[in-house]
């Protein structure tokens, strides 16, 4: 019996040697997820097209005219959300960190994110109430995400948690949750559930939001940005990053695809200064 019970407690322990061996820890992974900006709104442009393989997407949804297919990790090239989304903060994010980071460190990202949302729809307990309400193109997103756009973050996070190590959440939403007072509080929610889920410690991961388009370049949703700044005051490892001088769209809403680059790599730097690195200068 005592030999038995040992033979369980070694191949117990073999399985958590080969998981841990599985787990690079030079794989860094961050959480994407948002509105519309972080889909990416702003057409492709062939400068765009040209990606370290040291940049990695795991896909979320099966795109087809993509050659992908959800659950496969693939360079990074874009669009990094769905099918037939654009440019996002997340493309010059990635490229920023890879080319500041030491040569053996890659990064994996995972991009859910709904246009037109509120930060309701990833409340994990009750995003069914505000899904109802949501308008039948909404709901198709939604359908990618296999109904829950938060559980199918959490499962993808999982899926990469096996093969590296999740470093950052990436936030960019708020011009559905305008002028929303508890916005801070409501995104608290979200951030502490998601690093509950994926058995991570409490306030252990930073958090970085950007601003919407800016003041400057006549944000229709600016004024939000005022409480976007509150963020750290309720999640004590988050940051902000600003929007100022990003080139907005016509509509005063999306940013052009400059304003995404510069945006993106606002969001690298913020990440790079988080861990201490410095970084390279660049034009």
């Amino acid at each position: 019996m005592m030999r038995k019970l040992k033979m369980i407690v070694f191949m117990g322990l073999l399985v958590l040697n080969v998981n841990a061996f599985s787990q690079d820890p030079n794989f860094h992974i961050y959480l994407c997820f948002g509105q519309s900006n972080m889909e990416g709104n702003a057409k492709i442009e062939a400068q765009d097209s040209t990606v370290d393989n040291r940049f990695q997407l795991l896909e979320a949804v099966d795109c087809p005219n993509l050659g992908r297919t959800k659950e496969h990790w693939y360079t990074a090239v874009p669009p990094l959300c769905r099918s037939h989304t654009g440019l996002t903060p997340v493309d010059y994010f990635g490229r920023t960190l890879v080319a500041n980071l030491p040569k053996n460190i890659k990064i994996g990202i995972i991009n859910v994110s709904v246009a037109g949302c509120k930060i309701e729809l990833f409340d994990k307990d009750d995003f069914q109430t505000y899904a109802s309400t949501a308008p039948s193109w909404m709901i198709n997103i939604i359908k990618e995400y296999n109904g829950n756009p938060y559980a199918r973050l959490v499962e993808l996070a999982k899926i990469a948690q096996k093969q590296g190590v999740i470093k950052g959440i990436l936030l960019h939403q708020g011009e559905s949750n305008t002028n929303d007072e508890i916005w801070p509080q409501k995104v608290k929610g979200v951030y502490d559930n998601l690093l509950k889920d994926l058995k991570l410690d409490p306030n252990s991961i930073p958090l970085i939001a950007g601003e919407l388009v800016n003041a400057d370049q006549g944000g229709a949703c600016a004024s939000m940005n005022k409480i976007i700044a509150k963020l750290p005051q309720t999640i004590s490892n988050s940051y902000v990053v600003s929007s100022s001088d990003c080139p907005a769209s016509k509509d005063h809403l999306h940013f052009l695809a400059e304003g995404y680059r510069i945006l993106g790599k606002r969001y690298g730097e913020k990440m790079l200064s988080i861990m201490g690195y410095k970084i390279a200068d660049s034009k």
